[in-house]
C-alpha cells in the first residue's frame, strides 16, 4: 500500500517576476512538503534567490500565486511572511555581530516585564531551551555572536527562525565558507529540523550538500524551472545536466551526456 503524502505546506504557482524586460523568474511552479527539504539550484543569474525572495516578502511577484496550507495568501512583505511562518537564513545571517547569542535571539522581538524593561532573564531562558534542543553543545551565550565560529554563527541564526514558530524556512547557503566539522554539525541540525516536521527550501551551489540533504532537487536556468527530480532517481551527472544544459534527465541526448563528461 502506497503511503499518501500529506497536502504541502507551500505551493509556489506560476510565479512571474521581470525587472525591466529581464524575466528573473518565468512562470516556475514548485511546492513544498512537511518534514522535506526541497533543494533549489541553478547558476548565478538562474532566478533561484528571486524566486524565494516572494515566499520570504523581500520581492514582490508580478503574477503568481502563493498557497500556504491549501489558502492563497498574500506576502506583501517579510511581517507577512513571519505571520504565516516563513523564515529565512540568508548567508549573511543577518545578525547583530557586538551583541550575543540571545540578544539575537530576540533582535526586534525583545521580552519586557510589566514594567516596560527587558526581560532579559527569560529571553536568557528561551534561548538556552532552545538552544539546548537545536545544539546541546552550544555554549558561548554572553559572548558577541562576532566571536563565534561559522557553525555556531549558524545555530544561533536557525534558533531564531524555529523559536519564532517557522515551519517553512528559506536556507540560502547554510555551509558556504564553514570547514568540514562545521559543515556536518550543520548538515545534523539541517536533519533535526526535518525530522520535527519543518519544511526547508534550500539553496546550494554545493552539489554534495544537495546529495546529501534534499529529498527533492528543483533546477532553474535562465528564469525557468527546468524540471523537479527525487533525488534518489537521479545522479549527480544528472542534475549537472539539467543545471548546464536546461534538460532533464529524459530529454538528454547520448551525445550530450558524453560532452558533458568530457
Amino acid at each position: 500500500m502506497i503511503e499518501e503524502r500529506p497536502p504541502p505546506l507551500v505551493e509556489m504557482r506560476d510565479m512571474r517576476v521581470s525587472f525591466g524586460g529581464v524575466h528573473a523568474v518565468d512562470g516556475v511552479s514548485i511546492e513544498l512538503y512537511p518534514g522535506e527539504i526541497h533543494a533549489l539550484v541553478g547558476g548565478n543569474g538562474a532566478g533561484k534567490s528571486t524566486l524565494v525572495k516572494t515566499l520570504s516578502g523581500a520581492q514582490r511577484a508580478d503574477s503568481g500565486t502563493i498557497v500556504i496550507d491549501d489558502e492563497q495568501v498574500d506576502i506583501h512583505g517579510p511581517i507577512d511572511a513571519k505571520k504565516h511562518g516563513v523564515e529565512t537564513i540568508y548567508q549573511t545571517l543577518a545578525l547583530a555581530d557586538n551583541i550575543d547569542a540571545v540578544g539575537n535571539m530576540f533582535l526586534g522581538r525583545e521580552l519586557t516585564t510589566p514594567l516596560g524593561n527587558l526581560d532579559d532573564s527569560s529571553m536568557e531562558d528561551a534561548t538556552r531551551k532552545i538552544m539546548g534542543r537545536l545544539n546541546p553543545k552550544f555554549e558561548n551565550f554572553k559572548a558577541s555572536v562576532a566571536s563565534l565560529s561559522g557553525g555556531q554563527r549558524q545555530s544561533v541564526a536557525i534558533a531564531r527562525a524555529v523559536h519564532f514558530n517557522a515551519r517553512i524556512l528559506i536556507m540560502d547557503e547554510p555551509t558556504a565558507a564553514l570547514g568540514p566539522a562545521e559543515t556536518d554539525q550543520v548538515r545534523q541540525l539541517i536533519r533535526q529540523l526535518k525530522a520535527e516536521g519543518l519544511g526547508i527550501i534550500l539553496i546550494s551551489h554545493d552539489i554534495h550538500d544537495v546529495f546529501d540533504l534534499a529529498d527533492r532537487i528543483s533546477v532553474m536556468l535562465q528564469g525557468r524551472l527546468v524540471g523537479t527530480v527525487n533525488k534518489d532517481d537521479v545522479s549527480v551527472d544528472d542534475v549537472l545536466a539539467m543545471i548546464i544544459i536546461g534538460k532533464t534527465p529524459e530529454e538528454l541526448t547520448q551525445r550530450e551526456i558524453a560532452e558533458l563528461r568530457g
